[in-house]
């Protein structure tokens, strides 16, 4: 895949000035920039590959989940549904992968279409709680878990909220639902996988969080040094469970000794 630098990303990378990687994050933005991002032939090629011949890998739904799928269907407005699950046709209208989730009670996934996941597994959480969700990063749930599910319990209604999260990989491949094996040893053919997500309780009883995937050669953070450091910053605060959930203690060291170097 060639990657061209974007300008916008360097500028503001989702890392900031070193802050922690786990952490709310969430700023309002304008409804017109709720799924605004139209969807480009290569992505939509993608997606529609991975719905039609690895459905249940891609999407999931609960057997309750058919009324918020259709309230939500009131924004997206799919005319014809070719698929199971009306979320699978939604998806393929946006770059964004969908998830469904109850804004009350437990707040569980109620239907989701994930097609760039990033060490999970949309089967393995659908039904789920959000507190069981974010269980594999046990300090995830510690410092920001309460706050999401409150965040998502008094949301203003179609008042959409947005943040930048970021992780590494080896490679631009969209599908991992686990850490890489067998990692590229060269950090300078990594690239800084970047999702850009929205949350928006668009009825009084149930939200989307949509995320959106772009990719960045790692080597051209050694065009930007304060950026670098503020990388690195945010690499070290890192905890140990942070650690495992990011790819290793050995990916760690990889990393930070090549942008040390």
């Amino acid at each position: 895949m060639n990657i061209k630098p974007d300008p916008v990303f360097w500028k503001n990378p989702p890392w900031g000035n070193g802050k922690e990687k786990y952490r709310l994050g969430l700023s309002p933005i304008h409804k017109d920039e709720w799924l605004n991002r139209q969807i480009g032939s290569e992505l939509k090629k993608y997606k529609k590959n991975l719905i039609d011949c690895s459905y249940s890998q891609v999407i999931a739904s609960t057997s309750d989940s058919s009324e918020a799928q259709n309230i939500l269907n009131k924004t997206f407005k799919v005319t014809n549904q070719s698929y199971p699950d009306l979320i699978a046709d939604m998806s393929l209208t946006v770059q964004d992968d969908l998830c469904l989730i109850r804004s009350d009670g437990q707040q569980e996934l109620i239907a989701a279409s994930v097609c760039s996941p990033s060490y999970w597994d949309v089967q393995s959480k659908i039904g789920k709680p959000l507190h069981e969700i974010h269980q594999p990063v046990t300090t995830l749930n510690k410092k920001i878990g309460s706050r999401i599910s409150q965040f998502i319990r008094q949301a203003p209604v179609m008042k959409p909220f947005a943040r930048q999260n970021w992780l590494i990989h080896g490679d631009t491949n969209r599908f991992h639902l686990k850490e890489e094996k067998g990692l590229q040893p060269n950090p300078r053919k990594w690239f800084i996988r970047s999702e850009k997500e929205t949350l928006c309780r668009f009825h009084d009883a149930y939200s989307l969080f949509t995320i959106n995937v772009i990719f960045q050669p790692l080597h051209l953070i050694f065009n930007y040094p304060e950026i670098k450091n503020n990388l690195l910053k945010s690499i070290e605060r890192l905890d140990e469970h942070e650690v495992e959930y990011f790819g290793g203690r050995k990916k760690i060291e990889i990393l930070l000794n090549y942008l040390i170097s």
